[in-house]
C-alpha cells in the first residue's frame, strides 16, 4: 500500500472525525448537549468534506473506503454512549443499538471464517436503521440542549422505530448470511 494514501486530505478529515469522538462522548456524558451537538455537527461536516474532496480531486483510496464507515460507526456509537451516560436516552435503547451491531459483527465474522464471500454490503434495512439512529440522536441533542420537551416526546416515540428497524435489519442480515452460507456449501459439495 502506498503510504501517501494514508495521509490524503480526505483520510485526514476522516481521522479528524475519529479524533473528535472522545470529546463528543465526554461532552454528552457530562450533559453538555449544546457543546456536544456542535461537536457532532463539526464531525458530520468532516464526513461531507472527506467524500467531496475525494471525489472532486481524485483522492479516493482503498484505505479511505474502509476507514470512512468505521469512523462513522465510531462517531454514532460515541454519540449514543454519551447520550446514555448523560441520561438523555434510556439504557435499554443502547442495548438495542449495540445488540444489533454486535449481532451483525458476529455474523460477519462467521461469514468470513466459513465462506469465501467477501462482499459485505449494507442492506436497505441497515441503512434505514442507521438513518433513524442519526435523526433521533440529532433530535435528542437539540431537545436536551434547548430544553424542547415537545421534540423529546417525539424522539421517545421514535425509540420504537429504532427498535423495529434494528430488529428488521438484524433479521435481514441473518437471512442474507444463511443464504450465502447455503450457497457456499452447495458450491463446495
Amino acid at each position: 500500500m502506498d503510504i501517501s494514501a494514508l495521509f490524503s486530505i480526505p483520510n485526514l478529515f476522516t481521522a479528524l472525525r475519529i479524533f473528535a469522538t472522545p470529546f463528543i462522548l465526554r461532552a454528552l456524558a457530562e450533559g453538555h448537549f449544546i457543546l456536544g451537538g456542535w461537536l457532532v455537527g463539526i464531525a458530520a461536516f468532516t464526513d461531507l468534506l472527506d467524500g467531496a474532496v475525494a471525489r472532486r480531486f481524485g483522492g479516493e483510496t482503498k484505505f479511505g473506503q474502509y476507514l470512512d464507515p468505521i469512523a462513522d460507526k465510531i462517531l454514532l456509537s460515541a454519540v449514543y454512549i454519551g447520550l446514555g451516560l448523560g441520561g438523555a436516552i434510556p439504557i435499554w435503547l443502547l442495548f438495542v443499538i449495540f445488540g444489533r451491531d454486535l449481532w451483525i459483527l458476529a455474523l460477519s465474522g462467521v461469514a468470513l471464517l466459513t465462506t469465501k464471500y467477501r462482499e459485505l454490503q449494507p442492506s436497505n434495512w441497515g441503512k434505514a436503521s442507521t438513518y433513524a439512529q442519526v435523526m433521533v440522536a440529532v433530535g435528542v441533542l437539540a431537545g436536551n440542549g434547548y430544553q424542547d420537551n415537545d421534540l423529546l416526546v417525539v424522539c421517545r416515540g421514535l425509540y420504537w422505530l429504532i427498535t423495529f428497524l434494528a430488529a428488521m435489519s438484524a433479521g435481514d442480515y441473518t437471512w442474507r448470511g444463511v443464504r450465502w452460507w447455503i450457497q457456499d456449501r452447495r458450491q463446495h459439495n
